[in-house]
């Protein structure tokens, strides 16, 4: 690859969408290091239904921001981008060359990609009220009042992720100001210095050819066992548990869902979410788009390297 500016090479897209394949590859031909902008594969033992890279894709490059974190460890947009910030700065004085990073986590690339104004901390008295609203008035009440003050982060939240709905209606109540407008580009119609964007363009019946196989596949190798073995130390109500793939699972073995249905669920829910974070990813007119197969991709990832 020719030299260039570039400080980081991004590979977003909807789940399924090999960009974990991509960025090994990608990593391993620079000698760079790969970063994982993935808001669940940070935590230990979510392992299948997270769908880290697998270990032959680890031994291409070093990994980072994977089975960071212990399950029930708090963990935001900003604690990542601090994380990234210093990775950058260390990878950089030892190798020059441009960090690749890849996942869907849209708030996590969002914080990656732009600047956040100065969020405040979080109101334990807020927080203490808002649970206590939960309990009594339901998680849906509070998911609608944050609709109504907050259309755009409901947009990009996993449905009704309780800590996200608290933290998002906690900044609300002490600033009067959305959480999603705690940035310094409004229009995010460019990047921060140094980003080169890119997508796989994957097909729709393609990406939920992928979704399907990708589901059969995480259920045959183990994602019920994983998700009991994790309820045996942990509650089921942890911020790192409330995600697609995890919350099918848990109702199942609570008796709530068959295992048909819940296999059923999990694809329909993570073709939903991919469409979501499409939606998003379209948003941004500094994408560019990839071709579908992985060889392709790292020849026009080249070109515009070259041309950044």
């Amino acid at each position: 690859m020719a030299e260039s500016s570039l400080k980081r090479i991004v590979i977003i897209g909807p789940t399924a969408s090999g960009k974990s394949a991509l960025a090994a590859q990608l990593a391993n031909r620079l000698g760079s290091i790969v970063i994982s902008a993935d808001a669940r594969q940070c935590y230990k033992q979510l392992d299948i239904g997270t769908a880290k890279p697998e270990p032959e894709l680890l031994k291409l490059a070093p990994h980072f921001y994977i089975s960071l974190l212990e399950p029930d460890e708090p963990e935001n947009a900003s604690a990542f981008r601090r994380r990234c910030d210093h990775w950058e700065e260390e990878h950089f004085r030892k190798l020059q060359q441009p960090v690749v990073y890849a996942g869907g986590s849209t708030l996590y690339l969002q914080a990656l990609l732009f600047d956040l104004d100065d969020v405040p901390p979080s109101d334990p008295v807020n927080m203490a009220l808002l649970q206590r609203r939960a309990e009594e008035e339901g998680l849906e009440q509070l998911y609608e009042e944050l609709k109504a003050a907050d259309p755009a982060y409901v947009a990009r939240i996993d449905g009704m992720n309780r800590h996200r709905m608290f933290r998002a209606l906690d900044v609300w109540m002490q600033t009067g100001r959305p959480f999603s407008s705690f940035h310094r580009q409004q229009g995010f119609e460019s990047p921060r210095a140094g980003s080169l964007v890119v997508m796989p363009d994957i097909p729709r019946e393609l990406l939920h050819e992928r979704i399907n196989s990708r589901v059969d596949a995480m259920l045959e190798t183990g994602l019920v066992e994983e998700v009991s073995g994790l309820l045996s130390r942990w509650d089921a109500s942890l911020q790192s548990l409330q995600t697609v793939g995890y919350r099918e699972v848990i109702a199942h073995l609570k008796g709530e869902i068959s295992y048909g249905q819940m296999a059923a669920d999990i694809k329909t829910n993570t073709r939903r979410y991919a469409k979501r974070q499409l939606t998003w990813f379209r948003r941004w007119p500094f994408v560019h788009k990839l071709p579908a197969e992985l060889p392709a991709q790292l020849i026009q990832i080249d070109i515009l390297a070259g041309e950044a």
